[in-house]
């Protein structure tokens, strides 16, 4: 029966075609809509994929029944192969009598809602209720657990403030030393949270083809690791080790790569030098250089290479390559993380009722289209008339797809337009959004653009020709002030007391001296 599996074969493969453009043509409102819309074309596309490799050994004939069957058939009497397999299938079906019938033509159809559409309720479960069917992150838990890391206890660190840094591994984001990384704990939670975000990856984006880009990643971290370019594990030896300062950190200060601590000033990193921490610390970390060289000068003159060192070495980058994949997997979802950061923000000024209403109402919206009764052409064309949004005044959209509230478009000042010069004449619609704008990266490319580096002291500004002055007076200022520091001349009063000239001048014209 290889000719019948064939054609049932084409035919499943015709009908998944047939759903996946059905589908396709489809446009769902609400986000669980579409997610399930996702879900099934990705579960068709599996599914084309098996039956087009069964189909393939089919054509294949690696064992030649099919060219023996077909041999069958059109040589010696047909009636007689016919009545043959006839007897077969009633002899099939006599041995099971409550085989079902698979009906292709309803298989992949869109079903009512009454009919049992068992798709929405996995959506439902893949998702929490912090996440929002997927428009948010819910690394609550993780949080938690990095609370409880070593090196990370004495720091409070808030849940608004660990998505920001939840992918950085390197100082000064992540006090955890590179000794305090090979724990167990820290490798669970690295784990964890890499584990997670793959997830939230393949949940929210069924249609992508993750399984070739997730390997890219795997590929990019072997060869930085080869090349010893991962960042937080690069060795002493070739950092530079703790001869000079290095500035690292946030690059304005001084770093400290014995005490891992960033000064803003020079005198006072040249002072803490002759400290106890600072001494203790850097006798700590020459012993462990000098125990790594050992080690290593050992294990070439050794037959034998020492399995704990090989087990650490082989942790390590089992650690790093969990922090490669959390920055891509955070790299790739950087909308989510956003709008995590302001949903966050937002539900820290509501109450827990409030916060409950919510989630209410976005369940309840979710529902709305599967409690619908299917009626007939007319009342569909009238529930498409009423979906139609009434919106006049063109206002934003909230969430839900729906104009915000007037008297909310002008409390933000929606309706004010900021233009910034610097920004390539952009216009930006409301005073938040124009605030928020300073620190984006179109408005620091175009300071930087205007030879511009320290971006902080022009906020507010937003032409070209200002922040050219601007820029101007502070070169000016910072030269006459290093000059002038310079060429000061000191004077001294009769009890030895050293001052500048103009002090010294203004306190003998008050009588003082």
């Amino acid at each position: 029966m290889l000719l019948e599996d064939q054609r049932f074969l084409h035919e499943d493969l015709e009908r998944l075609e047939q759903g996946i453009s059905d589908r396709t043509l489809e446009d769902p409102r609400h986000i669980r809509d579409r997610l399930n819309r996702d879900h099934q074309i990705s579960g068709f596309l599996d599914r084309i994929q098996q039956q087009s490799k069964r189909l393939l050994d089919i054509y294949n004939d690696t064992e030649g029944l099919r060219t023996k069957e077909i041999q069958s058939i059109s040589t010696g009497d047909p009636f007689d192969e016919f009545y043959k397999q006839l007897n077969d299938i009633k002899e099939f079906h006599r041995r099971y009598p409550n085989e079902p019938v698979e009906n292709l033509e309803r298989a992949y159809k869109r079903k009512a809602p009454g009919e049992g559409e068992s798709a929405t309720a996995e959506i439902d479960r893949m998702f929490t209720g912090e996440e929002a069917y997927g428009r948010f992150l819910d690394l609550t838990r993780l949080h938690e657990d990095y609370l409880n890391l070593p090196g990370v206890q004495s720091r409070r660190v808030t849940y608004l403030q660990y998505l920001t840094i939840f992918d950085h591994f390197t100082p000064p984001h992540c006090p955890i030393k590179r000794s305090e990384k090979t724990t167990d704990q820290y490798f669970n939670y690295v784990g964890a949270l890499a584990e997670y975000l793959e997830g939230f990856l393949r949940r929210t984006r069924p249609l992508d083809d993750l399984d070739k880009t997730f390997p890219s990643f795997d590929q990019e971290f072997e060869k930085a690791w080869e090349a010893k370019e991962v960042p937080g594990w690069v060795s002493e030896s070739q950092s530079g080790g703790p001869a000079a300062p290095v500035t690292e950190g946030t690059g304005e200060g001084i770093w400290c790569p014995d005490c891992e601590k960033e000064f803003k000033n020079e005198n006072v990193y040249k002072n803490h030098l002759s400290g106890k921490k600072h001494i203790k610390a850097a006798e700590s970390r020459k012993a462990n250089a000098d125990g790594t060289t050992n080690g290593e000068a050992n294990s070439r003159s050794a037959t034998k290479p020492s399995t704990s060192s090989t087990a650490k070495n082989l942790k390590e980058r089992a650690i790093a390559e969990r922090e490669w994949r959390v920055r891509k997997y955070a790299s790739t979802m950087e909308t989510v993380r956003s709008d995590t950061r302001v949903n966050v923000e937002r539900r820290q000024g509501m109450t827990e009722r409030e916060r409950q209403q919510e989630l209410d109402a976005l369940f309840a919206e979710s529902a709305e289209p599967s409690l619908r009764p299917s009626g007939n052409a007319d009342d569909d064309s009238d529930s498409s008339d009423d979906e139609k949004i009434y919106n006049p005044l063109k206002l934003p959209l909230a969430w839900d797809g729906k104009p915000i509230p007037y008297w909310l478009y002008k409390l933000h000042g929606l309706g004010v337009e900021f233009n910034c010069e610097i920004c390539g004449n952009f216009v930006y619609m409301g005073r938040r959004a124009f605030d928020k704008h300073f620190n984006e990266a179109r408005h620091i490319y175009g300071l930087k653009c205007l030879g511009i580096t320290n971006t902080t002291l022009f906020r507010e500004i937003t032409n070209i020709e200002d922040a050219l002055k601007l820029w101007d007076k502070i070169a000016r200022d910072k030269k006459k002030e290093k000059t002038g520091g310079e060429n000061v001349v000191q004077m001294e009063d009769a009890e030895g007391n050293v001052m500048p000239e103009k002090v010294y001048y203004d306190l003998q014209k008050q009588g003082l001296l």
